[in-house]
């Protein structure tokens, strides 16, 4: 019996000494890929993303969709009826209000 106890206890420390030593290993591994991993996360870490705003929508055209020029052209035609005695200086204001209000 004096066999067998000795044995059982030299089985037991043995395996025992093992299992201590596989889970030093695990640790030891476990932390070292953790580090490598870390300094490979950050290696390829994007940048944080940067705020880009929009440009404002662009102003309104007028109501009537007549453009500057043609608004000009208009206030000639009306100004040379003016100065040919058509249209009396009323008559004139009148329509000039028109078409710079359209």
């Amino acid at each position: 019996m004096p066999g067998l106890v000795r044995g059982v206890a030299r089985t037991a420390v043995i395996a025992g000494t093992a299992t201590a030593v596989s889970n030093r290993v695990s640790r030891r591994q476990a932390e070292r890929w953790s580090g490598q991993q870390a300094a490979q996360q950050q290696a390829y870490a994007e940048p944080a993303p940067q705020v880009v705003y929009a440009a404002p929508p662009p102003a309104p055209e007028p109501a009537a969709g007549m453009s500057m020029d043609e608004k000009y052209a208009q206030l000639k035609q009306i100004a040379d009826l003016k100065a040919a005695g058509i249209l009396t200086e009323a008559e004139f204001e009148v329509q000039k209000a028109k078409i710079l209000n359209s």
